[in-house]
């Protein structure tokens, strides 16, 4: 006996597989990981703080 499959549901499946591929391709391609943007983040931020610590009071 064969399994009964919803089709609608097997669509549905189907779509948001394909969904998530193409998210994974576009963010491998032009996103950052959360770990490289905190990191970014960090680095713009002590660079700030080290040129503010040598500013001269005018």
């Amino acid at each position: 006996m064969s399994k009964i499959i919803n089709l609608r549901m097997a669509r549905k499946h189907a779509a948001r597989a394909a969904k998530r591929v193409r998210a994974e391709e576009s963010a491998a391609s032009h996103g950052l990981t959360k770990a490289e943007r905190a990191a970014q983040k960090a680095a713009t931020e002590k660079a700030r703080a080290h040129l503010d610590a040598h500013k001269r009071e005018t």
